[in-house]
C-alpha cells in the first residue's frame, strides 16, 4: 500500500482563512413558518405589532371596579360605603352598563373594565354588607377626607348619610383602602401598542418570543432558512448502528454525532448514509449532495492512504476546490477544507474525537453565519493541571479536560483516550490550547480553559482512581437518586494522590502492602477517611480451551507463559492496583505484550476474546460476561478514601448511605462473585 505524506500542514488560522475566502458567508433566505414550528429558529424579519395588547382595558384582579375618588380618605377602621351593582363582569364579557359615582361592580381577573370606572380595587380590601330598609348607603364625599380621621368616611357598621335609592340594591361595599385611578388596571396598548416593533431579525425564538407572537396574534412567521447539510460516512469497515458486529468492523458513530451537532446549531442534517470505498460511488453521491445541500461533510478518508478516497473524490472539484488539507493541529492534522461554487466542502477525520473537534472548530462558525446566528461566546476558566503533560511541537493541540474542584481553585485532569475515543468529547468539561511551540506544561501550572458548554455545573459527586465495574454500578444508582456523578479512570496510586490533594469526593483503590499483607488502609492517612467496599476476585482470563491455561494454578500458568515467546499478554495502567499485582506475578520478567497497557477490565477481556492477547488480569465478571477461561489468582478488597475535608457533601453522603443498604451490598456480591 502506497503511503503519501501531508506536504502543506499548514497553520489553524491560515487554513480557517482561506477557508472562509472560499465560502459564501451570508445569511440564507427566508421562508415562512407556522408558530407552532417557529421555535428555536432565527427571525428574518424585524415583527411590528398590529393589534394593542391588552386590546381593552382589563382587571388585574378578582375584585371591584369603581372610580377611584370613590375611595379616596378610606382606611381599614374608616372605610368607604359604595352602592354595589347586582351583576359580576366576567372575562370574555363586553359590559353594558357604567359606573356612576358612588357605585361599583363586582370584576373578574382579566375581565374588561366598564365605562365609568377607572380603578379596580382588590377583593381583600372589602367588605359587602345588607343594606338596611332597602337603602342604599354610600358616601357623597367625592373628594379627599376631611381630616385626619376623614370625617366623611362611612364607619364599619354604621351608615352615615344613607340615602334611599329606587334602584333595587341588596348589598353596599365597604372599601378599606383607596386606590388612585389605574390601580389594578392594564389600560390598553400598556403591554403592546399597534405600530411598535416587539421582536427584531436576528433574534432566536425561544418559549418567551414565541409567547409575545401569539400575543399579537401571529400565525406564521418568516424565520432564516436553515442551512442544509450533507453527511456522508465514508469506508469499507463502517457499518451501521444495528448491524451484528464482529472485528474489524466499526459503527457509525460519527453520522450521529455531526447530524445532531448540525441540528443544535439550526441546521437541516441529510443523511446520505455510508458510501464504500469505491470512487466511482463516492463521486456520484458528492454530485448529489452538493445539488442537495448548502454544505457536504464527508466523514473518513482524508488521509492519504492508498484506502483513503475522499480527498481524492473532493480534489476533482473546481471553484476553488480544496484549499486547505492537513492542519498542524491536535487532534485534527488530516482536516481537508474545500469549496464549490461557495458551498463549504469539510473532509473531517474519521476517528470520533477529532472528528467532532475539527466540527466545532471549522465547521460550526460557518453554520452559525449560514443560519443567521450570532457567534458563540464561550466561557473560559482558570485551572490547574492535575498532571504534566507532553505535547508535540509544531502543532497546536487542543487538549480535552474534565475540571474537578479543589478547595477554591478548579483541577484540569486530561481526557486522554485518543483521538479514536467516542466517549471523551462528551465527557470533556472542556479544553486547553497548547501552542505549537511548547513541549511540556507542567503539573500545577495554571492554564485557561475553554468549556465546551455555557457554564460548569460540578457533579455532586467527583471519583477519581481505579475503575471496577462494581462502582459503574453504584454510580448509576446514584445517579438514578438524582445525583450526578464524575468519574475519572486514573488508577489507584493516582487516585489516592488525588484524595490526599482533596481533588474528588472519593479514591476507589485496591493497594495491596506486601510488608503487612493488608489492603488499602496502610496507604491512608490522616486526611482521609478509609470506607469499606466489598471484595472482588482478580484471576487470569483466557479463551476457552486454550491448553497453557485450561485446568491448570493460575500461578503456575503463568510462570510457563511468560517464557513462551508467542503467548501475548495485555497489561494494565501503571499505578493500578492491577498492574501492582501483575508486577509482582511476574517477578521482574515482562513478557510478550507487557507493555501494551488496557485501562479497565472489560479492556483486557476485549483484548483476549478477540486474540489480540492470549492472556491478562481481571476481575472475575468480565470473564464470565465474556464468556472467558477465569483462573482465581487473589481476592482483593475495594476500598474508598475519602478526604476528610469533604466528608460533610451530600454526594458524599449519599454515597455511604447506598454501600450501607443490606440489597445493595448483596446485589454486589452476587455481581461480583
Amino acid at each position: 500500500m502506497v503511503q503519501e505524506q501531508f506536504l502543506n500542514v499548514i497553520d489553524v488560522d491560515e487554513a480557517e482563512r482561506r477557508f472562509r475566502e472560499a465560502i459564501r458567508l451570508e445569511p440564507l433566505g427566508a421562508e415562512e413558518v407556522p408558530l407552532n414550528a417557529a421555535l428555536g429558529r432565527v427571525l428574518a424579519a424585524d415583527v411590528v405589532a398590529e393589534v394593542d395588547v391588552p386590546s381593552f382595558d382589563r382587571s388585574n384582579y378578582d375584585g371591584y371596579a369603581l372610580r377611584a375618588a370613590d375611595t379616596y380618605g378610606a382606611e381599614e377602621e374608616q372605610p368607604r360605603a359604595l352602592a354595589l351593582l347586582d351583576e359580576t363582569l366576567a372575562t370574555g364579557v363586553v359590559p353594558q352598563g357604567t359606573v356612576e359615582p358612588g357605585r361599583a361592580v363586582a370584576i373578574a381577573t382579566g375581565a374588561m373594565l366598564p365605562r365609568g370606572a377607572d380603578a379596580v380595587v382588590m377583593v381583600e380590601h372589602t367588605d359587602e354588607v345588607a343594606n338596611l330598609k332597602g337603602t342604599v348607603p354610600f358616601s357623597r364625599h367625592t373628594g379627599p377626607a376631611v381630616g385626619p380621621a376623614g370625617a366623611h368616611a362611612a364607619k364599619i357598621g354604621t351608615v352615615p348619610q344613607a340615602v334611599e335609592h329606587t334602584d333595587d340594591h341588596a348589598r353596599t361595599l365597604l372599601v378599606r383602602r383607596a386606590v388612585v385611578p389605574g390601580h389594578g388596571v392594564a389600560f390598553a396598548g400598556s403591554d403592546i401598542a399597534a405600530g411598535e416593533t416587539v421582536l427584531w431579525r436576528g433574534q432566536v425564538l425561544t418559549s418567551r418570543e414565541t409567547g409575545v407572537l401569539a400575543a399579537v396574534g401571529r400565525e406564521r412567521v418568516a424565520v432564516r432558512r436553515r442551512p442544509a447539510v450533507a453527511i456522508l460516512s465514508t469506508g469499507d469497515e463502517i457499518i451501521a448502528p444495528g448491524r451484528p458486529m464482529r472485528p474489524p468492523l466499526v459503527y457509525d458513530s460519527n453520522a450521529r454525532i455531526l447530524a445532531d451537532a448540525v441540528r443544535e446549531l439550526g441546521g437541516e442534517p441529510l443523511a446520505l448514509g455510508i458510501v464504500p470505498d469505491r470512487l466511482d460511488v463516492l463521486r456520484e453521491k458528492l454530485r448529489a449532495a452538493l445539488q442537495r445541500a448548502d454544505a457536504v461533510l464527508l466523514s473518513g478518508g482524508t488521509s492519504k492512504g492508498e484506502g483513503d478516497l475522499s480527498y481524492r473524490a473532493v480534489a476533482e472539484l473546481d471553484e476553488p476546490g480544496i484549499v486547505a488539507h492537513g492542519g498542524a493541529l491536535k487532534p485534527g492534522k488530516p482536516i481537508c477544507l474545500a469549496a464549490h461554487r461557495g458551498k463549504p466542502v469539510v473532509i473531517l477525520p474519521g476517528f470520533p474525537t477529532s472528528a467532532i473537534f475539527t466540527f466545532h472548530q471549522f465547521v460550526a462558525p460557518v453554520l452559525r453565519r449560514l443560519a443567521g446566528l450570532p457567534a458563540e461566546q464561550r466561557n473560559t476558566l482558570r485551572a490547574a493541571m492535575a498532571v504534566k503533560v507532553n505535547s508535540e511541537i509544531g502543532r497546536t493541540e487542543y487538549l480535552l479536560v474534565g475540571l474537578v474542584e479543589a478547595g477554591k481553585q478548579m483541577v484540569a485532569y486530561p481526557m486522554g483516550k485518543g483521538s479514536g475515543s467516542v466517549t471523551t468529547f462528551s465527557r470533556a468539561d472542556g479544553f486547553i490550547t497548547i501552542a505549537r511551540q511548547e513541549e511540556i506544561v507542567e503539573a500545577g501550572a495554571a492554564r485557561h480553559v475553554q468549556l465546551l458548554g455555557r457554564e460548569l455545573r460540578p457533579a455532586d459527586l467527583v471519583v477519581i482512581g481505579s475503575h471496577c465495574v462494581g462502582l459503574d454500578m453504584l454510580l448509576g444508582k446514584l445517579q438514578e437518586r438524582g445525583f450526578t456523578v464524575k468519574f475519572l479512570a486514573v488508577g489507584s496510586t493516582a487516585g489516592l494522590e488525588a484524595a490526599r490533594r482533596a481533588e474528588c469526593d472519593l479514591a476507589g483503590i485496591h493497594l495491596l502492602d506486601p510488608a503487612t499483607g493488608r489492603y488499602n488502609d496502610p496507604f491512608v492517612d490522616e486526611t482521609m477517611e478509609l470506607v469499606c467496599g466489598y471484595g472482588r476476585l482478580q484471576g487470569i482470563v483466557f479463551r476457552p480451551g486454550d491448553p497453557r491455561f485450561e485446568g491448570r494454578d493460575a500461578r503456575e500458568a503463568v510462570a510457563r507463559a511468560k517464557q513462551e515467546a508467542n503467548c501475548v499478554m495485555v497489561n494494565r495502567n501503571a499505578g493500578s492496583g492491577t498492574r501492582i499485582l501483575i508486577d509482582r506475578l511476574l517477578g521482574g520478567v515482562q513478557p510478550a505484550g507487557y507493555a501494551v497497557q488496557a485501562k479497565s477490565h472489560n479492556a483486557v477481556a476485549a483484548a483476549v476474546a478477540q486474540g489480540r492477547a492470549d492472556w491478562g488480569v481481571a476481575v472475575e465478571w468480565v470473564a464470565r460476561r465474556g464468556k472467558l477461561g477465569f483462573l482465581p489468582l487473589e481476592r482483593e478488597q475495594y476500598d474508598f478514601a475519602i478526604p476528610k475535608a469533604r466528608l460533610a457533601r451530600p454526594g458524599v453522603a449519599a454515597f455511604r448511605n447506598l454501600l450501607a443498604e443490606a440489597d445493595v451490598r448483596e446485589e454486589l456480591r452476587r455481581f461480583l462473585e
